[in-house]
């Protein structure tokens, strides 16, 4: 995908609401594309997600499916530190699901202030 400026711009954004997810609580694709005003933008995030792996500061294994599924651990060196990180932060996670997704949700349009 070739990015564009208003890519890049999406993108920074939601690089932006990634940094805001605590330790120990991940969020959906589709709920930082709704707080960004996208409702159905949650494959931009995750498109955002897939490039942010080298990037030390954004915390994308944090970023789930809306089932709290680790969709993304492909895009990590191995596929299997996703859940590596996920666990070191005290989250269960089972055949790549997370088990108590509903208590470690964050959402970014309950936590953050626009």
């Amino acid at each position: 995908m070739k990015l564009s400026e208003k890519n890049k711009d999406f993108f920074d954004l939601t690089y932006q609401v990634c940094r805001e997810i605590p330790k120990g609580r991940v969020t959906s694709y589709g709920a930082i594309a709704k707080y960004l005003g996208a409702a159905r933008g949650a494959r931009m995030v995750g498109w955002a997600m897939n490039n942010a792996h080298s990037m030390p500061d954004i915390p994308a294994h944090r970023v789930v499916n809306r089932n709290g599924q680790l969709t993304g651990k492909m895009h990590f060196s191995p596929p299997e530190a996703m859940e590596q990180l996920l666990i070191q932060e005290g989250i269960t996670v089972k055949n790549d699901t997370i088990i108590n997704f509903k208590e470690v949700y964050w959402d970014p349009i309950i936590e953050l202030s626009l």
